[in-house]
């Protein structure tokens, strides 16, 4: 969690709606000095702030109204902070709850140091990030449509396809599998939805990759060399991005892509995990997907795989996998270099091999495996004790 802590002569607190937006304006002293609803638009808010516009500082939670007014505010030169909305539990207690009191909350944490930050995504690729998401939402819906077909042929226990209906050309007679009419129909309006979707999706695809190359085609082309990194989880990837340097550390990137298992401590104890919905979920299912498209046809990964699920579990081994992608991702593009295999297994490969073995078949060999190791056993003379990791001699017997 990262705060805003500069100091400035007045702090603007505003809860923002989409007709509405209560602002309150602080100065350095926590004395009110504005405390008024008025319309979401420019100019309003504009006239209200012109007497305190010196060292002004607006701040705003982030939710899906925020676009206009950080724009708003880098156009005039403003300060402009956006909230973090699932840290900002500050504004959510008390024992009432209004506008006005919400607003206040906010100028306060803005001047009291403890504004939780959340990144303020630049307007120049702004739109299309969003028509990138728009584009996932939309093959998801895709997806939805051919597994209700199956799903139906389920329901009526027929005999399941000949062929894959996700193909264009075996999905026409999909509708004709199903006796009834009234099912045929539905059929064929999914039929009919999914051939709209495969005529739109490709088209929108290339524009949105057009942009990709005008935006930041340096990024996309480093994505691409990891293996089983595509077209769209590039994209995806390079503009939930945006740029790597706003992440300081490895460890930032990892969190912001919740790839990171979070701890709750007190005393020395561990009480818990807590905090797996912070962060960005389109970039944690892009790192998922990546995982799984770097197995394919990937003997060294597979064997790598083997290794994290005698060590950890099917489920957890994809999560290690996703997360040293990500690491790897992180420091390719701080450093401006293709993906290194060699490098990325050796790392790996060092860390997953301790204490687990390949699950092959007997004289079968994976590329990229170490080579079995006969387990030796340590032989302790009768005459010798083991304590605390240490040999002791026993004194010899005394003949009698």
């Amino acid at each position: 969690m990262r705060f805003y802590t500069r100091q400035h002569r007045h702090y603007c607190g505003v809860d923002l709606h989409a007709r509405s937006m209560y602002v309150c304006i602080l100065d350095c002293e926590g004395t009110v000095l504005v405390s008024k609803n008025i319309a979401a638009s420019p100019e309003p808010f504009l006239a209200l702030i012109a007497p305190y516009r010196d060292d002004l500082a607006v701040a705003a939670e982030c939710m899906f109204t925020w676009y206009w007014l950080a724009d708003l505010c880098e156009r005039e030169g403003i300060v402009f902070v956006l909230g973090h909305a699932l840290y900002m539990k500050a504004i959510h207690g008390g024992k009432a709850k209004n506008d006005r009191i919400d607003a206040h909350k906010i100028a306060a944490l803005l001047r009291g140091g403890m504004m939780p930050q959340a990144y303020v995504y630049p307007r120049a690729m702004r739109a299309t990030r969003d028509l990138m998401r728009r584009r996932n939402h939309l093959m998801r819906k895709r997806a939805e449509l051919l597994v209700h077909i199956q799903n139906t042929n389920s329901q009526y226990n027929l005999p399941a396809f000949g062929a894959r209906i996700a193909k264009p050309h075996l999905r026409r007679e999909a509708a004709s599998h199903f006796p009834e009419a009234a099912v045929r129909k539905s059929v064929e309006l999914d039929v009919s939805l999914i051939d709209h979707y495969d005529r739109q999706l490709p088209e929108l695809e290339r524009y949105i990759e057009s942009s990709a190359h005008g935006h930041d085609p340096v990024v996309l082309a480093l994505l691409r060399t990891v293996p089983g990194l595509g077209e769209i989880l590039g994209l995806s990837i390079l503009y939930e991005i945006e740029r790597i340097e706003r992440f300081p550390r490895v460890q930032d990137f990892l969190s912001d892509g919740r790839l990171v298992k979070p701890t709750k401590e007190s005393a020395g104890k561990i009480l818990g995990h807590s905090g797996r919905k912070i962060g960005n979920a389109h970039l944690k299912w892009a790192s998922s997907e990546v995982a799984v498209c770097f197995l394919r046809g990937n003997r060294r990964a597979q064997a790598l795989r083997v290794r994290l699920v005698a060590k950890h579990g099917k489920g957890k081994s994809l999560s290690i996998i996703a997360a040293r992608l990500a690491r790897a991702v992180y420091f390719m593009l701080k450093r401006r270099t293709p993906f290194d295999a060699e490098r990325f297994f050796a790392h790996s490969g060092s860390a997953g091999a301790k204490g687990s073995s390949l699950n092959v078949p007997t004289g079968a060999v994976v590329e990229g495996a170490r080579p079995e190791r006969r387990s030796t056993q340590l032989t302790v003379p009768a005459s010798t004790t083991v304590e605390h990791g240490r040999k002791r001699m026993r004194p010899a017997a005394q003949p009698r």
